[in-house]
């Protein structure tokens, strides 16, 4: 069973220790850190790997809105608060659930609960071996997170992969999925032998495309950049 780091932040201390006597319960979760502001939060996950943060948003000098909108890859997100009025805000930042105090154990188990679905439900199911087995590959899928549920992309429709400034698109054959899902979260999880990153801002599949040169790769009627720091990688990829 894969262990589970978790940071607990919150300004009031007694919350902080409601959190983490529910966490020591769970035998599957690890307490990495527990903070009193946005800014140790910060400081904590650059040296502390966390999966999952309990995040307060009333903290001082940096609310945990506003630490969210700093981190450019930030951990799954259980939202601890007292105000139920800041819960769109905090959805349409991809947290998991949103806890309102005072929170029960029974509450936070269920929170728990939906971030183990979410991150098994967001692994690609099916993935071909190396070898390239053409059956398993017709049936591979990835869930993307898109409006508040899981749209299930197969990945035999998936074109490529667009990095905007705020969010993330998936361009597929049915047309595009927004989601604010990292780009680089889809690149840790995507074949390497169906997909390929070309640019800061594209992932492409190798089955879509149709023409390459140094500089570009054309997929279906779009022609995308291939970044500098990738031309020797996507050039040696491609001729193999």
């Amino acid at each position: 069973m894969k262990r589970i780091n978790c940071i607990i932040a919150d300004d009031e201390a007694l919350a902080r220790e409601v959190i983490e006597s529910y966490v020591l319960k769970i035998g599957q979760l690890h307490l990495a850190a527990t903070c009193s502001s946005g800014i140790e939060v910060f400081n904590a996950l650059q040296t502390k790997p966390a999966d999952l943060l309990f995040l307060d948003i009333q903290m001082p000098h940096l609310t945990g809105i506003e630490l969210l909108r700093t981190l450019k890859r930030p951990p799954a997100v259980i939202i601890t608060t007292a105000y139920r009025e800041f819960a769109i805000e905090g959805y349409e930042l991809n947290v998991i659930d949103y806890l309102l105090k005072p929170i029960s154990f029974e509450r936070f188990l269920k929170a728990v609960g939906k971030y183990e679905s979410s991150t098994n439900s967001m692994q690609p199911t099916a993935m071909p071996s190396a070898a390239g087995d053409k059956a398993d590959s017709g049936k591979a899928f990835i869930y993307v997170k898109s409006d508040k549920k899981m749209v299930r992309v197969m990945l035999k429709d998936l074109l490529y992969i667009e990095g905007l400034k705020d969010y993330v698109k998936v361009h597929t054959r049915a047309g595009s999925i927004i989601t604010y899902q990292t780009l680089t979260y889809f690149e840790e999880k995507l074949s390497n032998d169906q997909f390929i990153r070309i640019h800061r801002s594209y992932i492409v599949s190798l089955s879509h495309i149709n023409a390459y040169s140094a500089t570009q790769i054309e997929v279906g009627k779009v022609a995308l950049p291939i970044g500098s720091s990738y031309t020797k990688e996507v050039i040696k990829k491609l001729n193999s």
